[in-house]
């Protein structure tokens, strides 16, 4: 139904018809009285649940509410709070009074634990020098004797020299004590002339190992080390030695051919004794054996240079039988074996009714028979002990 015109704005002929009619039924009908409510219908079925509302507001807080008034005491006990939180420290109280003096303990025979060592007190000061005893009575005569021989201190000390012949150092005796070890000297050489050394003294056992460990020196202020001339010769070891190769100049090389030794010292004197036997002696009385060897007496060089062995120095019984016995080292710094050089042994000589005589132009060809008939025999003894 159209309530406006829409032309010309007005309400529709239909519009106040139904107008009118509404009117003149409400002004000519007798409206009745209110009934009675009528019996709640059935309960329809529920609706669907609506979408969460908006968060209200938040509410103004309320007022504190009075306290309550205090419970009836029952007699039931309630149960215990919760602990309440510490409080905070206290300050320091003043110092309580004096307690009164116990009473005095009655004694017992449980002993107490020792109580702690004290601190030391101090050093008192140093006091007067005392009096002067009174001279004492003359003692009872002595007796110029002892029960028991007091024995001697022996004071000496006596050096002896030990060669290995090989490149091991050897050791040193029974009760002597090292003193150094090096390599083992024989002579020198120069110009023609030699120095030999004892081989049962230090000097024959060089430390720090050389070819020609001097130097040549004229009157003028000159001095000239390595000189052609210039020789040494050192104790060798049992190595092949081969005379038509050539020189040696590696010191590597050349030490592999020197002797080691070995210098040591002891309270006994020493002594070597010869047997002129393939038989090594037996030690003096009072004395005993350290080693037994072969007697070595002496080296030479080409020509008159050379040098020899004290016969009573432990020097001159070595331990081993070597041939040659020593190499030589040139200045020019080389070392070889040279058939111009000599050793000399004592021999063996067992006939001793013919001196002179037995063994005169015997050849003994090979190592064993020098070592059966050729070279004598020899021990190096120490004194005993008092």
């Amino acid at each position: 139904m159209v309530i406006v015109d829409p032309e010309t704005g007005e309400h529709t002929k239909e519009m106040v018809f139904w107008i009118n009619l509404i009117s003149e039924i409400l002004n000519n009908t007798q409206l009745a009285e209110k009934g009675e409510p009528g019996s709640p219908g059935p309960v329809g079925p529920a609706g669907e649940k609506g979408q969460p509302g908006m968060d209200g507001r938040d509410g103004v807080p309320g007022t504190p509410g009075t306290p309550g008034t205090d419970g009836e005491n029952n007699g039931v006990v309630g149960l215990p709070g919760d602990d309440g939180a510490d409080g905070e420290i206290g300050a320091k109280g003043e110092p309580g009074p004096a307690g009164y003096p116990g009473e005095k303990g009655q004694p017992n025979d449980v002993k107490g634990m020792p109580g702690e060592k004290g601190l030391a007190g101090i050093k008192g000061e140093k006091g007067e020098p005392g009096l002067d005893g009174s001279k004492g009575e003359p003692g009872t005569d002595g007796v110029c004797e002892h029960d028991e021989r007091v024995p001697r201190c022996n004071c000496d000390t006596h050096v002896i020299v030990r060669h290995s012949q090989t490149t091991d150092i050897p050791d040193c005796p029974t009760n002597y004590i090292s003193q150094w070890t090096g390599y083992s000297l024989v002579f020198f050489e120069g110009n023609g002339f030699g120095l030999a050394q004892d081989l049962g003294t230090t000097g024959s056992c060089m430390e720090t190992f050389q070819l020609t460990p001097f130097m040549q020196c004229s009157s003028d202020d000159v001095c000239q080390h390595g000189v052609r001339t210039d020789k040494s010769f050192w104790l060798a070891v049992d190595a092949e030695a081969d005379f038509t190769v050539k020189p040696m100049a590696s010191i590597d090389e050349i030490t592999d051919h020197i002797s080691r030794c070995r210098v040591c010292v002891g309270t006994s004197a020493v002594i070597a004794r010869h047997s002129f036997s393939g038989e090594a002696p037996d030690c003096p009385n009072t004395y005993h054996p350290l080693w037994t060897g072969y007697s070595f007496l002496q080296a030479t060089s080409n020509g008159p240079s050379g040098g020899g062995q004290n016969l009573a120095s432990s020097g001159s019984c070595l331990e081993a039988f070597h041939i040659p016995a020593f190499i030589e080292c040139l200045g020019r710094g080389t070392c070889a074996y040279y058939i111009t050089n000599m050793d000399y042994w004592l021999a063996q000589n067992p006939d001793t009714s013919q001196p002179g005589m037995w063994g005169m132009g015997f050849v003994y060809s090979g190592i064993d028979d020098i070592l059966d008939q050729g070279v004598g025999r020899c021990t190096v003894c120490a004194k005993d002990s008092a």
